[in-house]
């Protein structure tokens, strides 16, 4: 932020770009209506000195006199304040403006078309006026009158009319505001909904401004992205809406089925459980259920259009179809957003209702773990909305819905279906009992069964069959005795099912005409008669074992395939792999079992999948399922292996983002896309049962084979295809088989190759999905000496690296590095079986993230302030959560709904935990008090009062009968979880105890506290068994090992400490946060510990390896050790011989850069040292500090020269290398040639940075440097840089 000063001398001053942690002085602000843009005096008019001629000068002569009369030296104004040409600088405006406006001092509103000409006007004079101004029309202002505590209106005279509290029933009156609101309630506590009130009828100059000017209101971030306009912003909303047009899926199934005929449904027309449907308002919900082959869904297809034909031209009518052999739409999300697709569509001021969601979080509403919640508020709202038209929904085949969907949407469905008798719902399935169950608890249901409608839904039938029998008398020239013996056969075997004359019919097509009476007989009557009937065809037919062979493995893929990734895994033979125009014939062979739609393989019904895995299943898995398993893991293994290769795209630019990748054509990784992902698990699956992996699972074997050579091509692939995810799951399944394989001492160096290769997946994910080809730089260059992906393709680092920095020998104890909080992570628990991690953030919200693969599954938001402990229930079912704002949260885990707010506490909730029954739920606060809630009605059961000072922990022992608690007020206190009596008070720390844990059988208690020791108590007498010393700093949080062996503690060091719990000996210290570690937690297995920190990571770490978790100590000269704290800057002589470096020791050190060994150490500033340069001679070092001096030293000798008083404030880093290109380290700013980046993980984000000629230091938070060596030198064109991503940011280069 930047202010202007004005001086003794009346001259106006732009001050330096307050940043960071700098004290802001108290300051006035103003609020105003712009101009025609060249009437305003902008920032440049400032730097320059001119402007003053122009009109909007006045407005600033206006505000400073005004802070002058308020005591205020500083103010600030929007028009000249901001640079508008430093997009980075007009980014952070935008997103700070509400809160440079709330903590203003006073904010000025300028009126410049209100007039109160006289002093002794009365208020009506100007309150017209006032009422009409255009300062309550704008986007921008809005936020102006709501941010500011002291908000003061004056005329076009500058006279003053009154202030937001004087006025405030003007106010709310012109606005709709609410007093509460405008008495400075939260914001947060307005829905969403109130909140997009306030700005519905106000304006912006540009379109992009109206969401801009929310930001604050709603306390998000965005970046933005001027140019996109409110039009083609609602068109990309509802592009990313599309997941399927059910338009386009209606006209595909009907010409899949041959057309619609009308005369096939219309009886439903007259039918009295339609009719009472359409005619009674108090029946909203429609179930139409029958057997497979009914003909349910084209029935639908015949209802859609009789609807469309009868109902209002203002009603609107939307529907989705289910199926189950196509992966897209057979989940819950997918109806919902294939019916409000629809709905938007056709009216489209309902696209306000997604736009709420949309427009803070993209795509990803749409898609990410989230997903279902954000879909039902969006639905529900719409269907709520006032001028939603009369609506009809409709959707078909509920029972091919993916079975963990099924029963939230019938839930669903049920809920909405009363919410209004202007919505109708039309719904069809099997008449499966669990739906019927579901259904029932509506009380609007009307049921319509096709079995009890026989004779209408025959009638429908013999229609259908006189038109399949003339279709192929056309076609195949029957004459009158084939065409009747045809008519007849079906008719009478029909049993009144479309998908039997449907499958008779494609059968019937392939039997020449004079064979045809002779083959009817081959067709018996009902579905499976028929299925067993084509396979024996197939049995006898000469493509028998090839149409088997895909039968079965269209059977268990994973999803449905391509005709192209088919001909990857599938024996073909002769030439047919090699002539793709040839496999829908191949397909055809295989008895109308299967159909394919748009180059895609599905199951014609999914009758026809049941019937080949339970009836048919001897026939084509004549050797067991595993084989077939088998066959398609060696044929996936075998086509990466003929395809992959590095950059297989042509990219050529390693540091290319994946979002910038475009699919060439042709795509060579069309084939390989399902083998990619899925080899792993069918290898899983077929080693259950066959005998036929045992030798590729051998040491040097297939598998390890295709790792050797082709595992960097394969992540490079799954990067470029987006589904990283599902590859580690793939590395997962592999390790499973593996460590079998191990056990029985049958694969040893397979097992180690494939522990390295999960480590350093998980470790370089972040990398790998954000920039494919930095798998062969970043990925490389920093994996450990002694990784085995990194002696096998070290030969793949390009040319141009010359030196790198020295690495571990092994991997460390960090397993993943979970990122997304905007702010502080406080604290982390693992769920009861391991499978998911969660966080606590002072970002206000809860995260879920899988153990496995580190994906966001959740982000559990309503918090109004920061999140400081979270605690999973012992069923995994619910997720607790204490906060800043008073309260605790329990969540549903799944669904990330509030299920209850405890409200109680007087100040904020700092620990949160379940009872071992999962019933009770203990808090803690900073009111000095542990409150105890039942988990089911909310209500509170006990609160213990005892400690003198705020509650930091809560604890449940083992078997729920006591509670611990530590304090500020440096005890801890055991209480009886019944009586709410104090049992035991625990003292002998000498700080405040920030946290409490038990061991697994209840006998010891750990605290750890402010004192940096962890002690160890006797539960039951209070004896301190062990004092834990050898933290820096102090100890955040403890907890046990599932074992009780094990104690790991967190710390303000930035470590992680295991220790010993029976002798108290330190076993590991766990180094890798580059901020404070916050909490610290166990996997049930006790194999992970994780880790939550200031530096806004979660990190998991291997407990049990030991080589990984050592402290470093015998690095070559290229990382220099000695600054006992953080580095904060580096630069070279000009000669490149010495390195001097600055920290927060308050020292700057002089190293030889070929030998790492410590030249001088230059003592005597007072605070941090935050900025070091060499004179051009090298003969004088310069170093800035926090002490505001800058001292300048002889480089020689160490000796101090000067001491240059006179600077306001802290002196602070910028580096530049030698070509005059700038490094600007605060920022984070790089010129970055995209040809040649090595983007940095984790462990390795740089502090500040100096270049000399080709190298390349960086300074960390882990007190050390690291030095990187490229080839093209940077004094000759600046090719090499690093790209940065800073650990306070997701991503800044």
């Amino acid at each position: 932020m930047r202010l202007l000063q004005h001086g003794d001398n009346g001259e106006l001053n732009l001050t330096e770009d307050f940043a960071g942690d700098d004290v802001i002085p108290p300051y006035a602000i103003l609020s105003h209506t712009w101009g025609a843009d060249t009437d305003e005096v902008t920032f440049e008019d400032l730097v320059n000195g001119t402007g003053k001629d122009k009109p909007g000068y006045k407005k600033i002569q206006f505000c400073r006199e005004q802070a002058r009369q308020d005591d205020l030296q500083y103010f600030w104004i929007d028009t000249c304040c901001i640079n508008k040409d430093n997009r980075a600088e007009l980014s952070l405006a935008i997103n700070s403006m509400f809160r440079w406006y709330h903590k203003a001092s006073r904010c000025y509103v300028y009126l410049s078309d209100v007039s109160k000409k006289r002093a002794r006007d009365s208020e009506d004079t100007w309150e017209l006026d006032f009422r009409k101004s255009r300062w309550f029309t704008r986007g921008w202002t809005l936020q102006e009158l709501l941010a500011p505590t002291s908000v003061e209106f004056f005329s076009q005279e500058r006279r003053r009319l009154g202030d937001k509290s004087s006025l405030r029933q003007q106010i709310h009156e012109i606005t709709n505001i609410s007093h509460s609101a405008l008495q400075g309630d939260r914001l947060s506590q307005f829905s969403v909904e109130e909140r997009l009130r306030w700005i519905e009828h106000r304006e912006t100059k540009l379109e992009e401004d109206k969401v801009y000017s929310l930001l604050g209101i709603f306390d998000v971030y965005i970046l933005p992205a001027y140019g996109e306009g409110t039009a083609s912003a609602r068109q990309k909303c509802i592009q990313d809406l599309r997941l399927t047009d059910p338009r386009d899926d209606k006209k595909r199934i009907e010409d899949t089925k041959g057309g619609l005929l009308d005369d096939a449904y219309c009886w439903i027309l007259e039918n009295p459980d339609f009719q009472q449907w359409r005619d009674d308002q108090k029946s909203c919900l429609l179930w139409i259920n029958g057997e497979p082959g009914k003909g349910k869904t084209m029935l639908l297809c015949g209802l859609i259009n009789e609807l469309n034909k009868s109902i209002n031209k203002t009603a609107l009518l939307s529907f989705f179809f289910c199926q189950a052999t196509d992966l897209r739409i057979k989940n819950a999300i997918a109806v919902l957003r294939g019916l409000v697709y629809l709905l938007a569509d056709q009216q489209p001021s309902l696209i306000s209702h997604i736009q709420k969601k949309y427009n803070y979080g993209g795509r990803t509403v749409f898609e990410d773990a989230n997903a279902w919640v954000a879909m039902s508020e969006i639905f529900t709202n719409i269907l709520q909305d006032p001028s939603l038209n009369s609506t009809y929904l409709i959707i078909d085949a509920l029972d091919e819905c993916i079975a963990a969907d099924l029963p939230k949407l019938l839930d669903f469905i049920v809920q909405k279906s009363s919410i209004s008798p202007r919505v109708k719902w039309i719904v069809s399935s099997r008449n499966w009992s669990d739906i019927k169950k579901r259904l029932e608890r509506s009380e609007q249901k009307v049921g319509l069964c096709l079995e009890l409608n026989a004779e209408s839904v025959s009638v429908a039938v013999s229609i259908y069959i006189r038109q399949k029998v003339h279709q192929l008398a056309q076609e195949k020239e029957y004459d009158d005795k084939t065409r009747n013996a045809v008519l007849d056969h079906l008719s009478l075997n029909a049993e009144s099912t479309f998908l039997w004359v449907a499958l008779v019919y494609e059968n019937l097509q392939r039997v020449k005409p004079w064979n045809v009476l002779a083959r009817l007989n081959e067709f018996p009557p009902g579905l499976d008669p028929l299925y067993r009937r084509m396979m024996e065809q197939i049995n006898y037919s000469d493509d028998a074992a090839l149409c088997k062979q895909i039968l079965a493995s269209i059977a268990i893929v994973y999803r449905p395939v391509t005709l192209k990734e088919l001909a990857s895994f599938i024996d073909m033979p002769g030439n047919i792999s090699y002539n793709l125009k040839w496999l829908p014939e191949i397909i055809s062979l295989c008895g109308s079992f299967l159909t394919v739609r748009e180059g895609t393989i599905y199951f014609v019904h999914q009758s026809a999948k049941e019937y080949l895995l339970t009836s048919a299943l001897n026939k084509i898995f004549p050797s067991g399922v595993g084989d077939v398993h088998y066959l398609i893991f060696s044929r996936s293994l075998q086509a990466m292996s003929q395809t992959l290769h590095q950059d297989i795209y042509k990219l050529r630019l390693p540091g290319i983002s994946a979002n910038l990748v475009e699919t060439p054509d042709p795509d060579p990784l069309v084939s390989l896309r399902y083998p990619c992902v899925y080899w792993a698990n069918h290898l899983q699956e077929a080693y259950k049962t066959s005998v036929l992996c045992q030798s590729d699972l051998m040491d040097d074997g297939a598998i390890y084979q295709f790792l050797q050579n082709y595992f960097l091509y394969w992540l490079e692939a799954l990067s470029l295809i987006r589904d990283i995810s599902m590859g580690v799951l793939a590395i997962y399944s592999l390790e499973r088989v593996v460590l079998i394989n191990t056990k029985a001492e049958k694969s040893p160096k397979l097992h180690l190759f494939v522990h390295d290769i999960k480590r350093f997946t998980l470790y370089n994910r972040s990398v790998i999905e954000q920039a494919p080809l930095q798998l062969y730089l970043s990925a490389l260059i920093f994996a450990p000496k002694k990784s085995i992906v990194r002696q096998y393709f070290q030969g793949h680092i390009p040319t141009w690296i010359q030196r790198k920095s020295e690495t571990q020998d092994n991997w460390r104890a960090t397993l993943q590095t979970l990122e997304g909080h905007s702010r502080e992570v406080a604290s982390v628990a693992f769920s009861l079986d391991g499978n998911i991690v969660a966080s606590g953030s002072y970002d206000n919200t809860v995260r879920l993230w899988d153990a496995s693969t580190g994906a966001a599954l959740q982000t559990l938001e309503g918090h109004s302030n920061w999140v400081m402990s979270v605690a999973y229930s012992p069923d995994g079912n619910i997720v607790a959560s204490g906060s800043y704002d008073n309260t605790v949260r329990l969540w549903n885990a799944d669904t990330g709904m509030t299920l209850q707010t405890l409200e109680g506490h007087s100040r904020g909730v700092m620990s949160v935990a379940f009872s071992p029954g999962g019933n009770i739920v203990a808090s803690g606060s900073y009111d000095n008090t542990v409150r105890l809630w039942s988990a089911d009605t909310g209500m509170t059961l006990q609160t213990l009062e005892g400690h003198s000072r705020g509650v930091t922990s809560v604890a449940f022992s083992p078997d729920g009968n006591i509670v611990a608690s530590g304090s500020y007020d440096r005890t801890v206190r055991l209480w009886d979880a019944d009586t709410g009596m104090t049992l035991q008070t625990l003292e002998g720390h000498s700080h405040g105890v920030t946290s409490v844990a038990f061991s697994p059988d209840g006998n010891i208690v750990a605290s750890g506290s402010y004192d940096n020791t962890v002690r160890l108590w006797d539960a039951g007498t209070s004896t301190a068994l062990q004092m834990l010393e050898g933290h820096s700093r102090e100890v955040t949080s403890v907890a046990f090992s599932p074992d009780g062996n094990i104690v790991a503690s967190g710390s303000y060091d930035n470590t992680v400490q295991l220790w010993d719990a029976s002798t108290g000996a330190a076993l590991q210290t766990l180094e890798g946060h580059s901020d404070w570690v916050t909490s610290v937690a166990f996997s049930l297995d006790g194999n992970i510990v994780a880790s939550g920190s200031y530096d806004n990571t979660v990190r998991l770490w291997d407990a049990g390896t030991s080589t990984a978790l050592q402290t470093l100590e015998d690095h070559s000269h290229r990382t220099l050790e000695g600054h006992s704290r953080d580095v904060t800057s580096v630069a070279f002589s000009l000669d490149g011989n010495i390195v001097a470096s600055g920290s927060y020791d308050r020292t700057v050190r002089l190293w030889d850069a070929s030998t790492g060994a410590a030249l001088q150490t230059l003592e005597g500033h007072s605070n941090w040292v935050m900025s070091v340069a060499y004179s051009p001679d090298g003969n004088i070092v310069a170093s800035g500090s926090y002490n505001n001096t800058v001292r300048l030293w002889d480089a020689g000798t160490g000796t101090a020269l000067q001491t240059l008083k006179g600077h306001s404030d802290w002196v602070m880093s910028v580096a530049f290398s030698l070509d005059g290109k700038y490094l600007k380290t605060n920022m984070g700013v790089l010129q970055i040639d995209s040809s040649k980046v090595v983007w940095l993980p984790p462990d390795y984000r740089a502090t500040c940075i100096a270049v000399w000629d080709r190298i390349i230091t960086l300074g960390h938070s882990s007190v050390i440097s690291s030095m990187i060596e490229a080839i093209n030198s940077m004094i000759n064109g600046n090719l090499f840089l690093a790209t940065v991503v800073s650990s306070k940011r997701n991503a800044s280069r």
